[in-house]
């Protein structure tokens, strides 16, 4: 896999960094119902967050639960709509019990 290169590195410490870096927040939650996974399987779930486009970040997402072992990823997948996507790379089965999701999107300022 080729390193992309950063064309601008910017390091800054104040207070109001997150607020200059978005120009808008954006929250939300939903139920995620995850089936039983075995080990080396993966599945993604969607929830609706109004108003949130392809070009936003998915600046954290927490899950009620413990992850047993599974990596867990969110992102942007469409117009309103937030794709958390969950693997199993425990080394054996798990089932997560049923969970709220929040995530939080930014709309980048740059």
């Amino acid at each position: 896999m080729a390193n992309a290169a950063a064309t601008a590195v910017t390091v800054r410490t104040e207070r109001n960094f997150l607020t200059d870096c978005f120009s808008k927040f954006f929250t939300g939650s939903g139920t995620l119902d995850s089936d039983n996974k075995a080990d080396g399987a993966g599945d993604s779930d969607t929830i609706t967050v109004t108003g949130v486009v392809l070009g936003d970040i998915v600046v954290g997402f927490s899950l009620g639960v413990d992850l047993a072992g599974i990596s867990a990823t969110a992102y942007v997948s469409a117009a309103d709509t937030v794709t958390i996507r969950l693997q199993n790379e425990s080394g054996g089965a798990v089932n997560l019990a049923s969970t709220t999701v929040k995530v939080v999107v930014g709309r980048p300022a740059f």
